[in-house]
């Protein structure tokens, strides 16, 4: 099979495990933080880019190339990864959470979800038979079951129904799909509710898919209310197949995350804040556009290694940001995602030497949010 994942190593003072996915464009050492290309592209960067600040993989949205160019054309191309000359792993969502963050421009039925276009209002249909068509299309090593992601806050009584449907859509995606050079992972919904969170991942389950992603997670509530449906559900998803935790970016999540068993991530928290001229470190965020940066000539991070901080200083950046010149938002990109990316490296490192509880100890002694 082009897809298969091995634990290579359990921590004793934690859930956190050490693993290695292998896909049909390469290996993926887990746990690991995936940069979000929405539209085929990490804002700002070029595959090169990446390359060096070593993402392993990185996601796609079927919701925005389904709009455009269009997954026809992305497979005339010869498939995503040649489309955007990206040559390691790509994982692609299903496109739900985006159009069932469309709200009113959205109505949802058994059969799938009927939705305006955010870019001319025009009317489309995605069922997860064409959520699958368009992934295949695609052709990412890694692609999502169409489900319904619930909002936060919500009833049981909805949340049920939509877990419920979310089982449903995933049977279909199942027989639809056939792609054998690309995983398709199911996803685990029910809310806040622990009694529904381990009826879906016992109804995937039974499917056998090769992963599964834990959603509807990160969408208002607050951080200890996610770590508290983490730990009643990690315990119930197979310990054979990776755990990925859509949507979650934050640093602080990041090693709560891998602490509890998390094994993948992805979210646009990093290149989205960069762009707005806020920038991560070790202890925290700042914005780098305000006035006590303007004479400040040191980097943005002391000990950093990334190209930004070995080459340019906080008042140049700001100074960018100022002008308006997009070289400051790329230079705060790539510090971000560097932030982002060696965090996960040195938790994989902890984990090897039995170590990361105290660094998690440690993370937070520093860390202020």
């Amino acid at each position: 099979m082009a897809f298969h994942y091995e634990v290579r190593k359990e921590a004793s003072d934690s859930r956190a495990r050490l693993g290695v996915i292998h896909t049909t464009h390469g290996s993926i050492e887990t746990p690991v933080f995936m940069p979000v290309g929405t539209q085929a592209t990490v804002k700002t960067l070029t595959p090169v880019e990446l390359e060096t600040l070593d993402a392993q993989i990185i996601l796609g949205n079927t919701y925005h190339l389904y709009l455009r160019p269009g997954s026809s054309l992305v497979a005339e191309a010869g498939g995503l990864h040649q489309f955007m000359n990206w040559k390691r792993p790509i994982l692609t969502d299903s496109g739900g959470f985006q159009v069932f963050s469309l709200g009113d421009l959205r109505k949802i039925s058994e059969d799938g979800v009927e939705f305006r276009s955010h870019l001319d209002g025009s009317k489309h249909f995605i069922s997860p038979e064409i959520s699958m068509k368009i992934q295949m299309e695609l052709g990412a090593d890694i692609a999502m079951v169409f489900d319904e992601c619930a909002p936060y806050p919500a009833d049981r009584e909805y949340v049920s129904h939509s877990k419920d449907m979310t089982t449903r859509w995933a049977k279909r995606c199942l027989q639809r799909h056939s792609r054998e050079d690309q995983a398709l992972f199911g996803i685990v919904q029910g809310g806040m509710f622990h009694d529904l969170r381990r009826e879906s991942a016992a109804e995937l389950i039974d499917l056998d898919f090769p992963g599964y992603g834990i959603g509807g997670l990160s969408v208002g509530e607050p951080k200890p209310l996610m770590y508290e449906v983490l730990d009643e559900l990690i315990p119930h998803m197979p310990r054979s197949k990776p755990r990925y935790l859509m949507g979650v970016g934050s640093p602080d999540a990041l090693v709560e995350g891998v602490f509890r068993g998390i094994d993948m991530f992805d979210c646009v928290l990093p290149t989205r804040i960069a762009r707005h001229g806020t920038v991560l470190t070790r202890t925290g965020k700042f914005a780098i556009r305000d006035l006590p940066y303007a004479r400040d000539f040191s980097p943005i991070e002391e000990g950093c290694s990334c190209y930004t901080c070995r080459n340019h200083s906080r008042a140049y950046i700001r100074h960018l940001f100022k002008a308006k010149e997009m070289l400051g938002y790329r230079l705060t990109t790539i510090h971000n995602l560097h932030v982002l990316l060696q965090l996960m490296a040195d938790m994989r490192r902890a984990i090897a030497e039995g170590s990361l509880a105290q660094f998690r100890k440690e993370f937070f002694q520093e860390y202020a949010g």
